[in-house]
């Protein structure tokens, strides 16, 4: 899925407290597991992407904050059932994953190691997939139903600041 022409950002490049203080405004947990051969707990994708099981996010070293920042906005974007339920699959709509998507490029906002340009090259580099070819053009013009989606939930305001409230 990834190109190597590309690199993305790695947990092990970032400050792991400034993660760690993000996801714990929405009552997350970050879990580091230290060793690179050992499979990540909750993992849906396996590898090096981020795994989520109950409110706990785990990550190696080698874990992509894209990854980190989409499972976090997983458990956001997620009933309360859901959330209670959550074991690895975050499931979800199709409305749910673009909300998704826009939240973690509105997150990297409270963070001084990354930007929004960044996450979303990050995004294409890694292989997501939009319709317009890549996440900045998808953002930038055709975000509308996502957007929608995280205000009628109040995770976002209308001027695109997150909130900092879980879906309930």
């Amino acid at each position: 899925m990834k190109s190597d022409t590309d690199p993305v950002l790695l947990f092990k490049d970032v400050c792991s407290n400034e993660v760690s203080n993000l996801l714990s405004r929405y009552g997350l947990t970050l879990k580091s597991i230290d060793d690179k051969d050992f499979p990540i707990p909750g993992s849906f994708w396996g590898d090096e992407e981020a795994g989520l099981i109950e409110n706990q996010v785990y990550v190696r070293l080698d874990t992509p904050v894209h990854s980190i920042l989409h499972e976090s906005c997983h458990y956001v974007c997620m009933d309360d059932k859901r959330r209670t339920e959550l074991h690895t699959n975050a499931g979800g709509t199709a409305d749910e994953e673009n909300a998704v998507c826009y939240l973690q490029i509105l997150l990297v906002d409270q963070l001084s190691f990354m930007n929004r340009l960044k996450m979303m090259n990050d995004m294409d580099s890694w292989g997501y997939s939009f319709r317009l070819g890549s996440a900045k053009i998808w953002f930038e013009s055709d975000a509308d139903d996502a957007y929608q989606w995280l205000t009628s939930y109040s995770l976002i305001n209308k001027d695109s600041s997150v909130t900092f409230h879980l879906r309930s």
